[in-house]
């Protein structure tokens, strides 16, 4: 009695062990991930996203290298920021200070995943975006930061760097 119970113990051991070390490949499949729904009600108080299709009127200059501040729909600040060949595309932006934001997000990399995260001087995390893969396009919603430099870095891709001033 005993030694059927010893070979079907063996034989299950060796069949997770084959099935782990096998050369058919990993055990495991990627799904890409899903993308963010294109608008959804912000918290009160903080910014709202801009319908998909709708582009706001800027309230003044664009900020530097290109990314532009809008007003959002609740009067919140709206910046653009995108990737391509492996770059950020702007590599300044500014918005208010103690003011949640959102960073329009806008991957043109096909095929490559890519997000936005922020931190402080000293490293610290202080906002970490959906990573998608490109072409594709987010909204992020940021909470608001107190006046100082940031860097916003792709968490995928950290040599992919920028910086946000806030405030001043």
């Amino acid at each position: 009695m005993r030694r059927p119970l010893l070979a079907i113990a063996l034989l299950a051991v060796a069949l997770a062990s084959g099935a782990c070390s096998g050369s058919a490949g990993p055990g495991w499949t990627y799904a890409a991930p899903t993308p963010a729904p294109a608008v959804t009600p912000a918290p009160s108080g903080a910014a709202s996203a801009v319908p998909a299709g709708q582009t706001p009127a800027p309230t003044g200059a664009a900020a530097s290298a290109g990314a532009a501040a809008s007003a959002g729909a609740a009067g919140g600040t709206t910046v653009d920021i995108s990737a391509l060949n492996m770059a950020y595309e702007q590599t300044e932006i500014s918005v208010p200070a103690d003011t949640a934001f959102v960073i329009r997000f806008d991957n043109k990399d096909a095929g490559t995943m890519h997000n936005v995260e922020i931190r402080d001087a000293s490293g610290m995390l202080m906002f970490k975006g959906d990573v998608i893969t490109g072409p594709a396009q987010v909204e992020y919603r940021v909470p608001a930061l107190p006046a100082g430099t940031y860097q916003f870095i792709c968490t995928v891709h950290p040599i992919m760097v920028g910086t946000l001033k806030v405030g001043g």
